[in-house]
């Protein structure tokens, strides 16, 4: 039977797909961690009190990319280079998505309409990542290898999406709403498509590595295809909807050390 578990199961346990699952995760979070900083140090000065939260939210990320990173050297394995039609920060970026890297690399200080863009983008990926810490949390929270970085990078997700649901709600108090819910529209269109896209090329890659039939990869990418349409009908709703969370100021504090990992 072909399932969540049982397609991450063997993943997990041939060095070569598992090499490129967390070389591809690492790579992701390390990008996320430098997209925050530089927009923590570019913050308008009339939101200054945001800034230790966006610093905060990048120390996070690139924790997570230091844990992916361990877990390889955990095996003796090195990182092998993201192959471009599986990097989903690079092609969110291509599609518009979030602030342009150029514009990160200057020095000159953003807007707050620009860190309602960041906030908006950052709710839309930080659903998609909590949702899926979420199905390795429930499949693999008490495994010996990864069940530890999955608990505490899931732990993370959640209360980064809890701090985007809180300031995006505190923007549109100050009367951003309107930008909000366009922004927020317009990522969650792009982003199912780009996650479709690069779930079809990780499939595709990891269906050469562990020697997968036609007839699985068939049924995998229709079951991608499916999952794309549900949420090109209506399920992409779920990444746009804000309430404020039970997790008040979650990125208050600061980055929890990854040390154990390495």
């Amino acid at each position: 039977m072909v399932s969540a578990r049982s397609v991450f199961q063997e993943i997990l346990d041939n060095d070569e797909s598992f090499r490129l699952f967390c070389s591809i995760a690492a790579g992701g979070e390390s990008q996320g961690g430098w997209e925050n900083g530089r927009i923590a140090a570019l913050v308008p000065q009339s939101e200054r009190a945001l800034a230790p939260k966006i610093a905060r939210h990048g120390a996070d990320e690139d924790k997570h990319g230091r844990i992916f990173t361990a877990l390889l050297k955990k095996r003796g394995l090195t990182p092998v280079a993201v192959p471009p039609e599986t990097d989903y920060t690079m092609l969110l970026e291509r599609h518009g998505i979030g602030l342009a890297h150029d514009r990160l690399r200057r020095d000159e200080p953003l807007t707050a309409e620009d860190i309602v863009v960041y906030l908006a983008h950052s709710r839309v990926t930080e659903q998609r990542a909590a949702d899926q810490m979420l199905v390795l949390l429930r499949h693999f929270a008490d495994h010996p290898g990864i069940g530890r970085a999955v608990r505490v990078i899931s732990h993370d997700e959640d209360n980064h999406l809890a701090y985007t649901h809180e300031e995006l709600l505190r923007f549109a108090a100050a009367g951003h709403g309107r930008l909000i819910q366009r922004t927020l529209r317009a990522c969650a269109l792009a982003e199912i498509r780009v996650h479709r896209d690069v779930s079809l090329a990780v499939m595709a890659r990891m269906g050469r590595i562990l020697g997968w039939s036609g007839a699985k990869c068939a049924l995998l990418a229709a079951g991608i295809h499916a999952v794309y349409a549900y949420e090109r009908l209506g399920g992409w709703r779920r990444m746009v909807g804000l309430r404020m969370p039970r997790r008040r100021d979650a990125l208050g504090g600061p980055a929890t050390p990854a040390h154990e990992f390495a």
